[in-house]
């Protein structure tokens, strides 16, 4: 009797589980199946693209050249489908609302949670309902799942299926053809080789008129602006995609459109399933992409966030960067003799892109596109969440790199918060304090060692001394840099001023017995600007350095770590008037304020440590070292290669000598972020010298740093930011 009843008891206690169970996956599939698929693209897409004045002319271009009959006009109108059939296929409903219905349910295993900010969503819904102007979202890109979930979030929360670009992911037949049904667009880079020269010019046109014909139709489209490999540098695929936007707005063919940026932030990014198809010879495959799912199923990959920024208008955008370049003001001097210390600047780069005036409409075109792409880039790392991961990344990197206790790391963490909250960045995170520390751990844990401490009750967090730990610990604390750029930045500054005053004043004085002039910080804080890109900081590439600068010097001010006093303590750091035989640079810029009756006194401002921040200082100046670090470490780089050679060579060879310095097996493990930093840094303060070529963009090695003189110069100029 007692085995009867516990059967029956376990019976009757397994039917309520199971109709749980079928009632949840009932009402899965009920939803997925009443999401609205609200627009798709014309059924006579094809006569709408072959009628498109541009995709004609390039038509008539090509026809001048052979007979205008009617089997030409056939073979062009057939290369047109062709190159349709490459950028995009007609959505397919059954697989669509099949593959959400396993999305939804991979991603709930994937991750603990995915983060939607209920006020960015209804404020993108209010900008969806303008009518005649659609939407297209300007995204960052830190894993190939991405695609997957904004299209996933977009259409389960009422805004349609949209059109996700693909950027240089090469994929098997197979795999596109289902992420063609699921609203992936290809660009079409490998199209038929057909009958003339001229022919790379019509996929381009039928391209433009593609984006055209989706912006017409409402469809929302989403555009990467990054590569999952290279972040926060502008993807040529992006400017690819980037350009029939403008040339939508400028025909006429939409009245305008609104910009979205999009932030997206993990824990732990899913990033193995960009390992074999983004830089590799072989295509991804189907089979692949499938494996690398079911291994990804193994592991916890944290939380996922997603943010929305405010939509802004093209034309708005247009029309203010053109005012913004008709009043543009006189350029910085520039970097190279101050770096090289002579009087005069010898070695000009008047003929870098920068400085080249020219009025073409394509490179007027070229030029808009990149601001535009940097502009929205900014705004969607400015909007991306921190992470717990990131915050723990940051203290064991820059702050405790050896070890720390337990209770140390929580209250260190809670500042942390406290900090980036206070400068109105979002957290992807809450919970109580304990748990938050433990889950960063927890996923930072083949990089850590823990230990028990049974007397104390607390716990010993030990950092593994290798290069792969840096680099994941490097990784994840970048999401920072964006968030203290400024303080970093005038942290920076601040040692290099240090570095030069120690010589003149013989032993190390107490920091809050010195004394900067307003000048000199100035100077040096613009020399960083100068050096380091913009987007790397997360900082406007349409505003001025000496904004920039000024804006440096307010926020160090703010956060206490300089107070303004009058000139006339012990020591004043002006070392401009101590260096005999240097030109002081920038000195157009006045920095004074015009309404001050004492304009004649100069601005100081004095060294203070916040109590309730104790290390302030050398956290920042550390926040920046992996950048700086592989500057340095590039100048050797620059001895051991031959010149000229391609970017894209450069860039691989640079990469390769990096993680052979590292020990690093795979030179993948090496960022290519920093990578290419380094060459545009370097490009930009005149190390290096672009000039074009058949085979891309050539750099040479600017005559001066061929030396080992010169190479030193070099070297001591990026050295003196750096915290040792």
């Amino acid at each position: 009797m007692l085995k009867r009843g516990w059967r029956w008891e376990a019976e009757s206690e397994s039917r309520p589980r199971f109709r749980g169970w079928l009632v949840r996956r009932i009402c899965c599939i009920l939803a997925v199946g009443s999401w609205k698929v609200l627009t798709d693209t014309p059924r006579d897409l094809l006569e709408r693209v072959c009628s498109n004045k541009r995709v004609q002319d390039v038509a008539a271009s090509q026809a001048r050249s052979c007979r205008r009959d009617s089997e030409f006009q056939q073979r062009c109108k057939e290369k047109v489908l062709g190159i349709l059939a490459r950028i995009q296929a007609p959505l397919c409903l059954p697989v669509l609302r099949l593959c959400c219905w396993a999305l939804l349910r991979f991603l709930s295993r994937l991750f603990l949670s995915v983060q939607l900010h209920r006020g960015q969503l209804e404020m993108v819904l209010r900008a969806a309902r303008t009518p005649g102007v659609p939407l297209v979202f300007l995204s960052t890109h830190k894993s190939q799942v991405d695609g997957l979930l904004l299209s996933f979030l977009l259409f389960s929360q009422g805004l349609g299926v949209p059109r996700v670009t693909v950027g240089n992911l090469t994929c098997s037949p197979r795999l596109r053809a289902l992420l063609g049904c699921l609203g992936a667009v290809f660009l079409p880079t490998r199209v038929e080789q057909a009958l003339s020269g001229q022919d790379g010019e019509l996929p381009a046109a039928v391209l433009t008129s593609y984006v055209e014909e989706v912006l017409r139709s409402q469809q929302p489209l989403v555009i990467f602006l990054e590569e999952p490999c290279a972040l926060w540098h502008l993807s040529s695929s992006a400017r690819a995609w980037l350009a029939p936007l403008c040339r939508a707005v400028q025909d006429g063919a939409v009245p305008d459109i609104l910009l979205v940026p999009v932030g997206i932030a993990y824990d732990q990014t899913p990033d193995r399933f960009c390992t074999n198809g983004a830089h590799s010879a072989q295509p991804l495959g189907l089979g692949a992409c499938l494996w690398a799912a079911c291994q990804a199923l193994c592991r916890c990959f944290g939380c996922a966030r997603v943010d929305l920024a405010q939509p802004f208008s093209l034309q708005e955008f247009v029309a203010q960067s053109l005012i913004c370049r008709s009043t543009m003001g006189k350029p910085l001097e520039e970097l190279l003799p101050t770096i090289l210390g002579v009087l005069q600047p010898d070695y000009s780069r008047a003929d870098g892109p920068e400085h080249r005036m020219t009025t073409s409409s394509e490179a007027e075109e070229e030029m808009m596109v990149t601001k535009l792409g940097l502009h929205a880039l900014s705004d969607a790392i400015a909007c991306s969440a921190v992470t717990a991961v990131g915050i723990t990344a940051a203290l064991l990197l820059h702050k405790h790199r050896k070890c720390v206790r337990l209770s140390q790391l929580m209250a260190d963490f809670a500042w942390l918060l406290e900090e980036t909250l206070l400068r109105q960045h979002d957290v992807s995170f809450s919970g109580q304090l304990r748990a938050l520390v433990l889950h960063s751990l927890a996923l930072l844990r083949a990089h850590l060692t823990l230990y028990h401490l049974a007397p104390l009750g607390d716990v010993m967090v030990v950092v593994k001394d290798s290069a792969e730990t840096q680099w994941e610990l490097s990784r994840h604390s970048a999401q920072l840099v964006p968030v203290f750029a400024s303080e970093a930045v005038g942290a920076c500054a601040i040692r290099a001023l240090l570095l030069e005053l120690l010589p003149f004043v013989g032993e190390a004085p107490c920091p809050s017995s010195i004394t900067f002039s307003e000048d000199e910080l100035h100077r040096k804080i613009l020399a960083l600007l100068q050096l380091l890109p913009p987007n790397l900081l997360g900082l406007k590439p349409c505003q001025p350095l000496d904004c920039q600068s000024q804006d440096v010097l307010d926020k160090l001010t703010l956060c206490g770590l300089l107070e303004a006093e009058e000139e006339g303590e012990r020591y004043l750091c002006d070392v401009s008037s101590w260096r005999c035989g240097r030109t002081l640079h920038w000195t157009d810029l006045d920095f004074s304020d015009s309404d001050s009756d004492d304009s004649h006194r100069k601005r100081c401002f004095r060294i203070r440590e916040p109590k309730d921040s104790p290390g302030f200082l050398l956290f920042f100046c550390h926040l920046l070292s992996p950048v700086l670090a592989t500057y340095v470490r590039a100048v050797a780089f620059l001895e051991q290669h031959s010149w000229p050679q391609t970017e894209a060579m450069c860039a691989c060879a640079l990469q390769q000598f990096l993680a052979e310095e590292d020990g690093l097996e795979c030179p993948m493990r090496t960022s290519r972020s920093l990578v290419l930093s380094t060459l545009q840094s370097f490009k930009n303060i005149g190390v290096l010298k672009e000039t074009q070529s058949p085979l891309g963009s050539l750099l040479h090695l600017v005559q001066p740093f061929s030396s080992s003189e010169g190479q030193g110069k070099l070297r001591a100029f990026l050295e003196q930011f750096m915290q040792l």
